[in-house]
């Protein structure tokens, strides 16, 4: 059955191409640009490689629009189970996240021009402009840790959905309702115990597999929820 025809094979798709822009930023940039408390060095290399740091940038701005898409492509799959639930999932999880996502842009756009060092900077000397870049690399981390309690709070919805459904396994909707959890904490524990975020983030991996799976199943099963019934005038 084509795409066009299976509402679950479209979430698939959106989710997929969520799944392949995350990991420039995510991962790829800090291995490749950060050094771990050595501002000066992060910096130089932020400023020897502009277009490497602007193409996280447009992968951030990427990821924001298909997000919102994805959240409405879930809407549309789920909005015959429970229609509450699929608005909350599309403003948990489209609406609110892309808004921080945005402003995370906002924010490399900050460490890039400090580390570029534009004459208006001039009034700070060498090492407190790589402390600012630092500071704005700092920011970034802290708002991502901010959005994982949305990463989390739209999975409880779409859990339900899923397992309300009957056209996703079950199994998937627990799966996903426990990878909201390990989101939620994750958060907390960024918040209140910073030293155990990556502990926790380790613990976590089988939790978090969650959306990983669903994903998958839409991609090559699809789901196509029955037709809505007019409902008697």
């Amino acid at each position: 059955m084509s795409a066009a025809r299976n509402p679950g094979r479209v979430v698939g798709w959106w989710y997929l191409f969520l799944v392949l822009l995350g990991p420039l930023r995510l991962i790829y940039i800090p291995n490749k640009l950060f050094v771990v408390d050595n501002a000066a060095a992060t910096a130089a290399n932020i400023a020897a490689h502009p277009w490497l740091f602007r193409g996280g940038m447009v992968s951030g701005l990427l990821g924001a629009v298909v997000l919102i898409f994805l959240a409405l492509a879930f809407y549309r799959l789920f909005k015959g189970v429970d229609q509450q639930l699929a608005v909350l999932l599309v403003i948990t999880g489209g609406v609110m996240p892309a808004v921080l996502t945005l402003v995370n842009v906002a924010t490399d756009a900050g460490a890039l021009t400090v580390a570029q060092g534009p004459d208006f900077l001039s009034v700070f000397d060498k090492p407190q402009r790589d402390a600012l870049v630092m500071l704005f690399l700092r920011l970034y981390h802290h708002e991502i840790t901010a959005a994982e309690i949305l990463w989390g709070l739209w999975l409880f919805p779409m859990g339900a959905l899923a397992y309300k459904s009957r056209f996703v396994p079950r199994f998937i909707g627990v799966w996903l309702v426990i990878n909201g959890i390990a989101y939620v904490i994750q958060s907390f524990t960024g918040i209140l115990f910073p030293a155990y975020q990556n502990t926790v983030f380790l613990i976590s991996q089988p939790a978090l597999f969650g959306e990983l799976a669903i994903m998958l199943w839409l991609l090559i099963k699809g789901a196509n929820p029955p037709a809505l019934q007019p409902e008697p005038s």
